[in-house]
């Protein structure tokens, strides 16, 4: 009786499901089974000419029996626990392997039950494509979470992205299906093929787990190692908590590595991340910043999205280089005494087919309700941080960008949009909270979460909201009530102070404010002064476009700029291009104008730059005390008709007065109080000549005396559209 004949009847329906793609437990018909006294070995091989079961040795050789024309091929052996491998023989080639089916189960039932309670470790150990050896053969473990699909499989070049070939095993615990397949390595591009719980086909899906991901237009996945470079930065890790507390100089440059120079180079054949670190890493370190940070860098299927609506949030940007290559530029920033920062998109992520939208058929990482699960700005879906695997999912990212790839700090976007359900939304276009509130309760704890892990976790990384709205302790600690941030955004310092620059100077007088009311609420959070990208595009003008007057007024102006914004309390933030003063808005498809800085004009602003955060860091008096009101006191708040400012930055002995003059007009001889008498050290002045300006000023500096009443008071020549900084030097 042929080995046909003896396969039982009603197994028949359940091979036409394994010949059909649709079987929803391939292992109970695929791989060895015990069958009588002996061993029935099934294999399904759509397109082979014939297959042959080997011993491991390969000394022993049978052909199997094809059974059903589809490729579906069996034999029967005595030795139950006998391991195996199969000889294909394709039209165009012949290929030996274990058999994907003959494995048992790959992860445990306890890290299963982790994951679907929300544990980020679980998800980075089991989920994604992990290179491994089971049961002395090496090959790559998949694994990925689609508890509604009725069938997934792994498909890639390896199986002519056939979906029959290599349907996973479905651990109903948490949803999450597994298949190890066997000689596969590092670099081989993947995706799945998923059926919802209808059977309906679903579009290939990239892994949302991927460490390694195509370039666009590419949507595969690629296998990455868990861990595939040697760092040399252990100098800077141990150092990074204490110089990125909230009493050290923090001046950070916001980069979009694509458009920052052009990366094309035939002539070159390194990654582009390693021929940005040639010319970025010097650069900033010359310039003086303390911290580069990158717009997204995580796999973005649109490149005008400029990394905001990522799919890939553990994979890094494959346009840029590979995972090793984004590590090197870390660790060579580091190297240099740079700290990088990254931003990093919780908020939403696209629509794109080959997504996470509707990932199994289902709504599984975003709400179902559009009412909470899309964003009507942006035309994306919301994730929903009130199930436990998207959290896990979620804080998983971002432990992989600051544990494997040694990130010094997540910037999160759009904080805002997470915490309020209403968020641009009008009546009747949100639902509620439990106690008929706006206010996201489920993405404040995610957050909390998230703050809670980094400082548990980081080793003195830091995280920083781009948060605009009044929320109450963002950067206080969880235990006090508060979001437990690092830094917040000071986007109202941002919009007021802009505001005011852009006016004529004629009409500054009657917005006097815009200055003065950010120091009402300045030292209630650690606090960031953002010149962002996102004030550099859109019609909004360059910074330079902003500014009022003739061409030299408006050089001066974004010099005063700069000069008021380094000496008010708050890290800082400034946008590739702003330091060479870039006359247009940014185009992420082309280079910056590096041209302009053969005019003395340019120069002068991005010698300015330097020498602002070459003063920042050395004068404790600026970044010591940006969260203490003891540390700032007004001296002239309400000179309205000149548009004259100063203000007094001290550290312990350290003190700073800063004079700004915001008029055309220069002040001779006036008079400002200070704490002491004594030489008071002219230490920059936006207007001198070598950052383009007239030169006006005091010769260095100047004298403090002592007036009829024993006060002390300075008498300051204030230059037209400019900042002094005055440093009290002693008797």
């Amino acid at each position: 009786m042929s080995i046909a004949a003896r396969i039982p009847t009603a197994d028949d329906a359940a091979l036409d499901a394994v010949l059909a793609g649709r079987h929803a437990d391939p292992f109970a018909v695929l791989g060895p089974h015990r069958h009588g006294d002996g061993v029935l070995t099934r294999v399904f091989m759509p397109g082979a000419l014939e297959v042959e079961w080997q011993d491991v040795e390969g000394r022993q050789r049978q052909p199997m029996h094809r059974i059903r024309e589809q490729g579906l091929f069996a034999i029967e052996r005595a030795d139950a626990a006998e391991p195996y491998r199969l000889c294909i023989q394709w039209p165009d080639a012949r290929q030996v392997t274990e058999d994907a089916y003959a494995f048992g189960l790959l992860i445990d039932d306890a890290d299963l039950h982790a994951f679907a309670s929300g544990d980020a470790d679980a998800a980075r150990d089991i989920l994604g494509a992990l290179p491994c050896t089971v049961d002395g053969v090496e090959g790559v473990r998949f694994a990925v979470w689609a508890p509604q699909a009725s069938r997934v499989s792994v498909v890639g070049p390896f199986n002519a992205w056939d979906g029959r070939r290599h349907p996973m095993r479905k651990r109903h615990v948490a949803g999450v299906w597994e298949l190890f397949i066997p000689r596969l390595g590092v670099g081989e591009r993947y995706q799945y093929e998923l059926l919802d719980a209808h059977g309906n086909l679903l579009p290939l899906r990239a892994d949302p787990m991927a460490r390694w991901s195509d370039a666009p237009p590419g949507t595969a996945s690629r296998v990455a190692l868990r861990s595939d470079f040697t760092w040399r930065d252990s100098n800077w890790m141990q150092a990074r908590g204490r110089r990125q507390r909230a009493e050290s100089p923090i001046s950070v440059y916001e980069v979009h590595a694509g458009s920052w120079m052009d990366l094309h180079d035939d002539n070159d054949d390194r990654e582009p991340w390693d021929r940005l670190g040639d010319r970025l890493i010097p650069y900033i370190h010359d310039m003086g910043f303390t911290h580069v940070e990158l717009l997204p860098v995580a796999t973005h299927p649109f490149g005008g999205s400029w990394g905001y609506q990522p799919l890939g949030l553990l994979a890094p940007m494959a346009s840029l280089g590979s995972p090793v290559a984004f590590a090197r530029f870390v660790d060579r920033c580091h190297m240099q005494g740079i700290g990088v920062l990254i931003d990093w998109v919780p908020a939403h992520f696209p629509t794109d087919m080959h997504g996470m939208g509707r990932f199994d058929g289902s709504a599984l990482y975003e709400h179902a309700d559009p009412r909470e699960g899309f964003h009507p700005d942006w035309k994306t879906f919301i994730y929903n941080f009130g199930r436990n695997e998207v959290r896990a999912f979620l804080l998983a990212s971002a432990l992989e960008w600051l544990l494997r790839y040694h990130v010094d700090g997540l910037r999160v976007d759009a904080v805002a949009s997470m915490l309020f359900r209403d968020y641009s939304r009008r009546d009747g276009e949100w639902i509620a909270n439990i106690h008929g509130g706006r206010e996201n309760y489920e993405a404040v704890a995610f957050l909390k979460d998230l703050n809670r892990m980094v400082e548990a976790r980081g080793d003195g990384a830091i995280t920083v909201a781009e948060e605009s709205t009044a929320w109450p302790g963002v950067t206080a600690s969880c235990e006090h009530g508060g979001l437990g941030f690092s830094y917040k955004w000071n986007m109202g310092w941002m919009h007021d102070t802009l505001r005011y620059f852009s006016r004529d100077p004629i009409h500054r007088s009657w917005h006097h404010d815009d200055i003065t009311f950010g120091l009402l609420y300045v030292f209630g959070e650690h606090y960031v002064l953002p010149l962002s990208h996102d004030e550099v595009v859109h019609g909004k003008r360059s910074l330079l476009g902003r500014m009022p007057g003739d061409a030299w007024q408006r050089l001066a102006n974004l010099r005063a700029l700069y000069g008021l914004m380094w000496a008010y309390p708050g890290k800082k933030l400034l946008f590739m291009g702003g330091e060479i003063a870039m006359p247009e808005e940014w185009d992420h498809d082309r280079p910056l104008p590096w041209f302009l800085l053969d005019a003395n004009d340019h120069k002068g602003i991005q010698r300015l730059v330097r020498d602002l955060n070459r003063g920042y860091a050395s004068e404790s008096a600026l970044h010591a005390t940006d969260s203490d009101v003891r540390g700032f006191r007004w001296v002239v708040a309400d000179d309205r008709e000149r548009s004259v400012f100063a203000f007094l930055r001290s550290s312990g002995e350290h003190q700073v007065l800063v004079a700004c003059n915001l008029t055309p007009q220069p002040r001779h001889a006036y008079r400002l109080p200070v704490p002491d008498a004594g030489i008071w050290r002219e230490i920059l002045n936006t207007d001198a000549e070598p950052y383009g300006g007239s030169g006006d000023g005091n010769g260095g500096f100047a004298c403090a005396h002592i007036a009829d009443d024993a006060s002390a008071f300075l008498e300051l020549e204030l230059p037209p559209l400019a900042v002094l900084w005055l440093r009290r030097e002693g008797e």
